[in-house]
């Protein structure tokens, strides 16, 4: 009887493992979903001006944390560009953990979609958002409350299926 053990620990694990396979790694959950924006008071990537949550109240606005050394920041970057059109989504970008010389030429060479962009070099705003890594972006609704959270780049397939729609139903449910 006690022989068999280590081969039904073995197909116990092996079981574990396949399940983790089926997992998608971008739906992560997030503690913030329905919950108040995490606090922050940055500057802003150009000037003195500082911003914080309170900043955008009022508005539905659309949070992306990225950085000039992230490469799918890149390929999220013309999907950015597309919401800049969209009346009444004020964007906010923060550049996470990066150098602000390094930031302010990357929006210069590829563009700066963002109503507000923000500093954060230490990286603690990341931390109390729970950004696991950039590029993640975050949906907030004119209260101020986060309605969804996006892992990794943005894509066309989640610009049109996911974003516009919850964009569109945040601006109506509280116009």
């Amino acid at each position: 009887m006690w022989k068999y053990i280590p081969l039904v620990l073995f197909f116990g694990l092996l079981g574990f493992l396949a399940r983790g396979l089926d997992l998608d790694p971008s739906e992560l959950p997030s503690p913030l979903i329905e919950q108040a924006a995490p606090d922050f008071k940055l500057q802003s990537l150009y000037d003195a001006s500082e911003y914080g949550p309170e900043s955008f109240a009022g508005d539905v606005w659309l949070f992306n944390v990225w950085a000039s050394w992230c490469r799918a920041c890149i390929t999220e970057h013309p999907v950015l560009e597309q919401l800049d059109d969209i009346e009444g989504l004020t964007m906010v970008g923060l550049n996470h953990k990066d150098v602000l010389d390094d930031g302010r030429t990357w929006l210069n060479r590829f563009g700066n979609p963002f109503d507000t962009v923000v500093f954060d070099q230490q990286g603690s705003t990341g931390i109390n958002w729970g950004v696991y890594g950039v590029p993640e972006t975050f949906i907030m609704d004119k209260k101020g409350t986060v309605r969804y959270k996006h892992i990794g780049p943005i894509s066309e397939e989640d610009l049109n299926t996911i974003l516009l729609p919850l964009i569109k139903q945040l601006q109506a449910e509280q116009a």
